[in-house]
């Protein structure tokens, strides 16, 4: 078995007993690569360089006996809106084209203590814009699974990347579902971390109240050694939150032995494809069998959750995406005659359509005519969905449900059909607004072989238990880790 194909967690075993090198690990991903890259479009920038550079630092550690930390020459991609010193950081924009950032992201800090190795910066929706990687404005990634249909978005290019065994582990970053959705979508395992779990210092900000940098991998193993990498207080970032112990450390192998699962009616009803429910529904049936115990519960607000989202993080897009106008960095329009048309022409070249689409909707919603009637309301109804769910903890261990509505559509399908693609986003958003931890495993496939994902949803700070809930589905299942044949 090549080992590009391997998990990180067999990686680092095999690494400590010398069975393999770092550079050897490099550059099984590197071939691979080679071999795949012109068909999946999953990076805008290789750094095959210097990730080789780092590997062999790594083999040098070794030989001299230094005892290595856990992610130490794990081949890593890192998701494009996430700065990175030295290497362009592009949010897959025009506006951003040939940006290198000064600095490093504190979660890219972290992996560098970790010796870790960063293949390169991967595609993504442009500024975290969209649900299927095909609003870049460089390229079109594809699925692994089937190179006609969308890996999903925002974080198309690092689930894309370690399904296709581009990368073994791979950041992103999760506004309303876009770890999740494309970690469904592409058969990984993929977490939105608790909002202040892990900092947001160096990523480009979408939405700021409702941004969260997690990982994706092929086993819930692998994505727990690299949440555990990178989560943590931050000086740098107001937000985050020094973690309470159970949010820092697992028992992967606890079991499911009188854990509480809540299935939301509302996740299961119409607009949810029904070899989707029936993979969930058996998924669940094998955990109640494992001793859970399962119970239907009510989240009654999803039905405006999407239209909620939508408002609160086009108004914060709105406001934090003003800064790219063409006089600090970044592209600006040439041969303009005074700043007005500096900014008009900077914004109208540098920004695509989805962009200027939530600009002016975030713009509109927060002008005076109209706060009252959509952002107010909006906030509003943010509080209602997080007192839901703390009422469903009550009862509740762990909350259940699709982690998409369909499996991957085919690419452009979706392109004219804005309504429909935002849709897409119904049972992912709700965890952003409350700002809960949310896991996405593979439960199975649908009668094309697509991968669906089940969405294991906790009270704040609850990683843990998410992980050991999965990680006990995961031995049911026997996992859904191999790389598809392309």
């Amino acid at each position: 078995m090549e080992l590009y194909s391997k998990t990180a967690t067999d990686l680092a075993g095999m690494l400590r007993q010398k069975q393999c090198s770092a550079v050897e690990i490099a550059n099984s991903v590197f071939d691979r690569m080679d071999a795949v890259e012109d068909r999946v479009k999953a990076y805008l920038t290789v750094e095959k360089e210097s990730a080789l550079a780092q590997a062999a630092r790594v083999d040098e550690k070794l030989a001299a006996g230094e005892e290595l930390p856990p992610l130490a020459g794990i081949p890593v991609a890192v998701k494009d809106n996430i700065c990175t010193k030295g290497v362009r950081t592009t949010c897959a924009s025009k506006i951003l084209e040939n940006f290198v950032p000064p600095y490093s992201a504190t979660v890219v800090e972290r992996l560098k203590e970790q010796d870790f190795v960063m293949t390169g910066k991967v595609n993504l929706d442009e500024f975290a814009m969209g649900g299927s990687c095909e609003n870049s404005a460089f390229q079109k990634t594809a699925n692994p699974h089937d190179l006609a249909r969308v890996p999903g978005g925002s974080s198309g290019g690092s689930a894309a990347a370690v399904a296709a065994g581009e990368a073994i582990l791979s950041l992103g970053s999760d506004t309303g579902g876009s770890i999740r959705q494309p970690s469904s979508f592409c058969g990984l395992v993929g977490l939105k971390p608790t909002y202040g779990a892990v900092s947001r210092y160096g990523l480009v900000a979408f939405a700021s109240s409702l941004d969260q940098i997690g990982p994706l991998g092929r086993s819930v193993e692998d994505v727990a050694m690299l949440y555990r990498a990178i989560c943590g207080r931050d000086p740098m970032d107001a937000t985050s939150a020094a973690l309470p112990q159970a949010a820092a450390s697992w028992d992967l192998e606890g079991g499911v032995r009188g854990l509480r699962i809540g299935l939301p009616r509302e996740y299961f009803g119409e607009g949810v494809e029904e070899p989707v429910k029936a993979a969930v529904y058996r998924a669940v049936e094998e955990l109640k069998k494992a001793g859970a115990e399962v119970k239907e519960i009510s989240l009654g607000s999803a039905d405006y959750a999407v239209s909620a989202y939508y408002i609160i993080s086009s108004a914060e897009a709105s406001s934090n995406l003003a800064r790219f106008d063409g006089v600090k960095y970044g592209y600006r329009a040439p041969n303009c005659e005074g700043l007005t048309e500096l900014y008009e022409r900077t914004r109208s070249e540098g920004f695509g359509a989805e962009v200027k689409r939530r600009i002016m909707l975030g713009t509109f919603v927060l002008s005076s005519g109209y706060y009252d009637a959509y952002y107010k309301r909006a906030k509003r109804l943010r509080q209602r969905i997080m007192g839901e769910y703390e009422d469903a903890f009550a009862d509740c261990d762990v909350v259940i449900t699709p982690t998409a509505p369909s499996t991957a559509y085919k690419l452009g399908e979706r392109v004219g059909d804005i309504l429909k693609m935002y849709a897409g986003d119904i049972c992912t958003v709700t965890v952003n607004i409350a700002g809960l931890p949310a896991l996405s495993v593979p439960c199975g496939k649908d009668e094309n072989n697509l991968p669906i994902g089940m969405q294991l949803i906790g009270p704040k700070f609850s990683e843990g238990r998410l992980f050991q809930a999965a990680h006990t589905w995961e031995k049911l299942c026997g996992g859904f880790n191999a790389i598809p044949t392309l």
